[in-house]
């Protein structure tokens, strides 16, 4: 009986270490931050990162800046 228990326990570990996500490419492992993403996408070319995380910033301002004019226009 005991020995059953700890199989079904062992198994369903198994389990669920296998279907926790696992990301597949540089780009996906790293999705928050623009330094972060830039080395992701680019690791070998620094000229592309650095174009990559200036529009990267420039993206994440407007936003920000959007969410913050929403905000004061709603309240």
């Amino acid at each position: 009986m005991l020995k059953k228990i700890l199989f079904a326990a062992a198994v369903t570990g198994l389990l669920a270490g296998v279907t926790i996500p696992v990301h597949t490419t540089p780009a996906e492992a790293a999705p928050s931050g623009c330094l972060k993403a830039a080395k992701a996408k680019f690791p070998g070319d620094l000229k592309s990162r650095h174009a990559y995380r200036r529009e990267c910033k420039a993206h994440f301002k407007a936003y920000r800046a959007a969410q913050r004019a929403s905000k004061k226009a709603a309240g």
